[in-house]
């Protein structure tokens, strides 16, 4: 794994273990939220209610276009890869030069697969931190 990867994963790691103590207190706070509510919400209980919904629609729309994209590039640069390689002036036929060529290779998919799952993770982390951050400031009535 390349440095530029070994960056990337770390980033990964970090914002998924963000994401392991956001997402229960968000949970928790809103699931309070409910149970204080029941049947009558308060107009602020109401719209954060429609907001915790319409969040989850946008974060998931996020991350499927981001991770679309990102596999869109890799495939661009995955054909690119293999269409230089075709049309080489030489063929590849020392082991060393073929070694070589497979290490690229892979270096590129693992680099692909990160910023695809980076893509993907990334609107969901953004929404999840700014919730608990902005709920641990909200007092429930």
């Amino acid at each position: 794994m390349n440095k530029k990867s070994r960056r990337s994963a770390l980033r990964i790691g970090t914002q998924t273990a963000e994401l392991m103590f956001a997402v229960p207190q968000v949970v928790a706070h809103r699931l309070g939220r409910m149970n204080k509510a029941s049947a009558q919400p308060s107009e602020r209980d109401q719209r954060e209610f429609q907001r915790m919904g319409a969040e989850k629609i946008a974060a998931f729309g996020e991350s499927w276009n981001q991770m679309a994209l990102q596999m869109l590039k890799a495939n661009q640069q995955m054909a690119q890869t293999w269409m230089s390689a075709w049309w080489l002036p030489t063929p590849l036929t020392s082991s060393a030069a073929a070694r070589r060529s497979l290490s690229r290779a892979t270096a590129q998919m693992q680099g692909s697969a990160l910023r695809v799952l980076s893509g993907g993770l990334a609107p969901v982390h953004r929404r999840a931190t700014a919730n608990a951050k902005r709920l641990a400031r909200v007092r429930v009535r």
